[in-house]
């Protein structure tokens, strides 16, 4: 079958990534839109665009009717549905086929068998590959799922069962949690694939999370493309992937790749796709899941492969062989990659224009020395918004040995300049140079045992870059520009919600620091110096340190944008520290925002269903206690 023109049905990086390759080809492409992608970079990277309604994900993104009317206006023959959204509906699947268009990726049948998680087990069971034991079964009520985690045994994972990326996913330790995890986890995966049913399954204490890339075509050819390991993950989504694990040998790497190309034959599988799985430290494996797409971190394997594996979904479903048997492949090297997320450092969503944007050096493909690659869709002046998921890019490292591979990253990520918004790009940096990653012996709790430690060195050097950076900013070439004087000016400044006061004396001839700074608010500035970010505030006017704490002491303001899905706080009832009072979504995650001390509500501000923005005020408490005499 002949492919002429391609609409992606997805948004961001993906869809200027698939936009490249197909355009490459000699392929026309078609981009869709919501309301507040209108100016985003896919929209110019395709032929022509069309838009498809509101800024949410349900209004835009997740209307198969609207995408379809897209393909019709626009006369695409094709449809790529990314990852994400509607990716893994199988129904959406369907629709395109029925509608005549060619479908690129696995067929509607082989999406029903495996991108649902219960039945790719159900699959997975009579086939003899290794599931950890669960429940999946056709009653999803409360009670039932409750009796089920008994009969497993805590710890138990509450899972949606359709989707991926970590939503929908609680971990519960005791039967007590189970309630408020079914009931978050049933809403988030609501949101995200419009479809809340869960399963359960056994959790393991200190597992790895290796997955294994597949690929077939509609020959009966089918081959895996050997592993990533994707270990370091915060809320269960992965922050670091990389090919190959430092745990995985041929012998492993082999059973496991037999296991999933056994498990992809037997669903009719055609495309890319990815077996999940989990190991533990004897070498023993579980199926996770089975993702029937794209995965986020497909770069890792191409990398290390040589293969295009866009290319190759657009070559298959035009009717292609794979030129390739399982004996050719050649695996070369070593991938690492990190994914920048719009996020501060205890992973809270951050949104806000891009003032200042400037990509490391990179470029695609392999070759013999180091090489880096950047798949994203940034440039000065997007506006990242609340509506859709954190994740800003990509970046790939390849070099010929693991140590050089993470050397590379290192060094791209601290070149990396994304000015306007907090992101991750520190976090990711720390992690890359912990001892624990850098022995390759990092497993699925990395973070959580490792998290706090890291974000007190963060904060340390932070602080300890203040006063450079602050004299950037006060002199003449900097934002704050006065003439030289030879008395001390005094400077207060805020980081972090501290106030640092920091007399300065300026000189006549004096160079400013090497830093790069954009304002992102009247008297406020993200300021990068060297491989450090900042966020500072002009404070010269604010009252001394401790005035107004009683007041936030006395308020629960919101950390970012995004909608109100639950509030529990009532006026006039008693909270303890640590209770939920509100519930809010931001970028398709649900965030509890919790009580920071015993107290009674006096009055709320918000209700489910409204939008709110950063800091803006939800709860206010009657005056916290004077202490003392």
């Amino acid at each position: 079958m002949k492919i002429r023109r391609v609409l992606v049905a997805n948004r961001g990086a993906i869809a200027c990534r698939i936009f490249r390759t197909a355009q490459r080809l000699g392929l026309e492409t078609v981009a869709v839109y919501s309301e507040a992608d209108r100016d985003a970079l896919h929209v110019r990277a395709a032929t022509e665009a069309r838009p498809l309604g509101g800024a949410a994900a349900a209004d835009s993104y997740l209307r198969i009717d609207r995408i379809l009317a897209a393909a019709r206006a626009s006369g695409a023959d094709a449809v790529h549905p990314g990852y994400g959204f509607l990716s893994e509906n199988a129904d959406f699947a369907q629709a395109v086929a029925d509608a005549g268009l060619t479908w690129i990726g696995p067929g509607p049948d082989a999406m029903r068998a495996l991108g649902h998680k219960a039945r790719a087990k159900e699959l997975a069971h009579a086939r003899g590959i290794p599931c950890l034991p669960g429940y999946h079964g056709d009653d999803p009520s409360d009670e039932r799922l409750l009796a089920a985690a008994r009969d497993i045994g805590f710890p138990v994972m509450v899972k949606a069962s359709a989707g991926g990326g970590g939503r929908g996913m609680r971990l519960v330790t005791e039967a007590a949690q189970l309630p408020a995890a079914l009931q978050a986890a049933r809403s988030e995966a609501q949101s995200a694939f419009g479809d809340g049913e869960l399963l359960l399954e056994r959790a393991l204490p200190r597992p790895r999370h290796i997955e294994i890339q597949l690929i077939a075509d509609l020959h009966g050819r089918c081959l895996h493309l050997g592993e990533r390991d994707c270990s370091v993950q915060r809320r269960h989504q992965k922050l670091i992937e990389e090919s190959p694990s430092p745990a995985v040998d041929a012998s492993l790497r082999e059973r496991m790749g037999t296991h999933a190309v056994e498990l992809a034959r037997a669903a009719g599988y055609v495309g890319v796709g990815t077996a999940e799985f989990l190991v533990d430290e004897h070498g023993r494996f579980w199926l996770l899941e089975m993702n029937p797409r794209l995965q986020v971190e497909h770069a890792v394997t191409e990398m290390v492969s040589g293969l295009n594996l866009v290319e190759w979904q657009l070559r298959i479903a035009a009717g292609e062989r794979l030129p390739y048997r399982q004996e050719h492949l050649n695996l070369q090297g070593h991938a690492i990659e990190v994914r920048l997320c719009a996020e501060d450092e205890s992973f809270l969503p951050q949104t806000g224009r891009v003032q200042l944007f400037r990509p490391p050096p990179a470029g695609e493909g392999r070759s013999a020395g180091a090489r880096l690659r950047f798949d994203h869709a940034l440039f000065e002046g997007v506006e990242v918004t609340p509506h859709y998921d954190a994740l800003l890019g990509k970046l790939v490292a390849h070099a010929p040995t693991r140590e050089q591979a993470i050397a590379r990253l290192l060094a791209g990520l601290e070149s990396l300049q994304v000015l306007g918004l907090a992101t991750n790009r520190r976090l990711l940096a720390a992690c890359l140079r912990h001892p624990e990653f850098a022995a390759g012996a990092a497993h699925v709790d990395f973070l959580a045992r490792h998290g706090d430690a890291i974000r007190r060195q963060l904060a340390a050097e932070e602080f300890g870059a203040v006063p450079q950076a602050a004299l950037a900013l006060l002199l003449p070439q900097g934002p704050a520009s006065a003439l030289p004087s030879p008395f001390l000016r005094p400077w207060r400044v805020r980081h972090h919600g501290e106030l640092l006061d920091l007399p300065v004396r300026e000189a006549d001839g004096v160079a400013p620091p090497p830093v790069q700074a954009a304002p992102v608010a009247p008297g406020r500035w993200h300021v990068q110096s060297g491989a450090i970010d900042l966020f500072l505030e002009d404070a010269s006017y604010d009252p001394p340190a401790g005035a107004g704490a009683a007041a936030t002491a006395n308020e629960l303001r919101v950390p970012f944008n995004g909608k109100v899905i639950a509030v529990h706080a009532r006026a006039g009832s008693s909270v303890r520290r640590g209770d939920t009072l509100v519930v809010v979504e931001s970028m398709k995650l649900e965030h509890a925002l919790l009580a920071a001390r015993d107290a009674t509500v006096r009055t709320l501000h918000v209700q489910p269903g409204e939008q709110v923005a950063t800091a803006q005020v939800l709860v206010t408490f009657e005056a916290a206690p004077q202490s003392g005499p």
